[in-house]
């Protein structure tokens, strides 16, 4: 116990605390910007299983805010990688690693066998996909996203609201860290932040942080967020499917420009874009909604629901 003497003498944690951290298990999807400091943290504090999805490799352009990667790692399998440094850091945790893209397939077994969710990896799809994985079995999902400098932290579903009774449309903003930039310090705020509200479900702190979001700015160096407890969920959603349960009867659109993607994984697929999405004659069957980060897709899929087409599905190509 003297690795976590300073916790553990915590009132809130203590010797009962400590061991619900060494029986707990979470899922952490993403090992980067905010992965990192998700990781550094839960793996110091004692969580007994973590397991890391990331299918991402280690690049030059990771290391100013992804302070678990070294030049040396660079190409890397980030999951091979971060595992590698965070053992070397507490070997009484086990961690699994899962080098996929979180997909529908995958997402509600990894769910299953966590007590909390943390969503790690700023996207769109993936956190979407998580919602609603983590509504299904009733596991706490800690959602976050950054970029440039401001960002935000919150606890969804597991009793609460999930992400889509708070956020169901995206920002028509399209900017992400390559575009945008992103500072690394704001990343490590809100990766810590993630951490430690995990940490509050694993130990069952009160007052309890589902439904709550927290928001940072760092230019402006101001906290600020909102509850949302009693928020109620959407009547309909539109999913996200696998790239493999796209059927021969679905009418495909891939959002991506030619520039973008000049072959489409979808024969036959129609090019268009959100801005063009209402010329779509509505077919009788199924629409896929097809683009890079799932963006996109969620926003022709408003514009097309507007139109009174519910037969939609999303597919976020990666």
């Amino acid at each position: 116990m003297s690795r976590y003497a300073r916790q553990a003498i915590l009132g809130e944690v203590g010797p009962a605390g400590q061991a619900k951290l060494a029986a707990a298990s979470v899922l952490v999807v993403g090992a980067g910007g905010l992965g990192c400091p998700v990781l550094q943290y839960l793996v110091g504090a004692g969580v007994g299983r973590i397991t890391v999805v990331d299918h991402d490799t280690v690049e030059e352009t990771n290391l100013h805010r992804q302070p678990l990667y070294r030049m040396s790692d660079i190409g890397r399998p980030k999951v091979e990688a971060a595992r590698d440094a965070l053992q070397g850091f507490n070997p009484e945790v086990r961690l699994d690693t899962v080098a996929e893209r979180l997909t529908p397939q995958n997402a509600a077994r990894l769910v299953a066998a966590a007590d909390v969710v943390v969503d790690a990896a700023d996207s769109f799809a993936v956190t979407y996909i998580l919602s609603d994985a983590c509504q299904a079995a009733a596991k706490p999902l800690v959602s976050a996203s950054v970029i440039g400098m401001t960002g935000y932290a919150g606890a969804f579903c597991g009793g609460g609201p999930s992400y889509r009774a708070v956020f169901p449309e995206v920002s028509v903003d399209g900017g992400t860290c390559a575009t945008v930039g992103v500072l690394g310090t704001a990343v490590a705020v809100l990766g810590g932040l993630q951490a430690h509200l995990a940490l509050h479900l694993l130990l069952a702190l009160e007052p309890g942080v589902l439904g709550r979001v927290v928001t940072f700015d760092a230019k402006r160096l101001a906290f600020g967020g909102f509850g949302f407890a009693g928020s109620p969920e959407p009547d309909a959603f539109v999913p996200f499917i696998a790239l493999e349960a796209v059927t021969a009867d679905d009418l495909v659109v891939d959002l991506r420009g030619l520039d973008e993607a000049p072959v489409s994984p979808f024969p036959g697929a129609l090019r268009l874009q959100v801005d063009t999405i209402e010329q779509l004659e509505a077919p009788p069957g199924r629409v896929v909604l097809a683009c890079r980060s799932g963006q996109r897709a969620l926003m022709a899929a408003d514009k097309l629901r507007d139109r009174g087409v519910t037969n939609l599905a999303l597919v976020a190509l990666g």
